[in-house]
């Protein structure tokens, strides 16, 4: 069973239940038309990852953002 996993960070309240709904939809579609296997084997997880929790060259995106 493939799993497509979304890590994100989350910002400006992050994305919307419709969004992720749509986002998860539009992937599966590609697995499907790339893979000719049936959506129901693909799972799709989204992961928003607090700003805070996520780091680059040592800083958090928090701060990177405030520049």
């Amino acid at each position: 069973m493939p799993i497509i996993n979304v890590k994100m960070t989350h910002e400006d309240g992050g994305a919307t239940k419709e969004q992720k709904e749509l986002l998860a939809k539009k992937l599966t579609q590609v697995f499907v038309d790339v893979f000719k296997r049936g959506e129901k084997t693909c799972v799709v997880t989204i992961d928003e990852i607090p700003t805070d929790n996520y780091a680059i060259g040592g800083e958090t995106i928090t701060n990177i953002r405030k520049k």
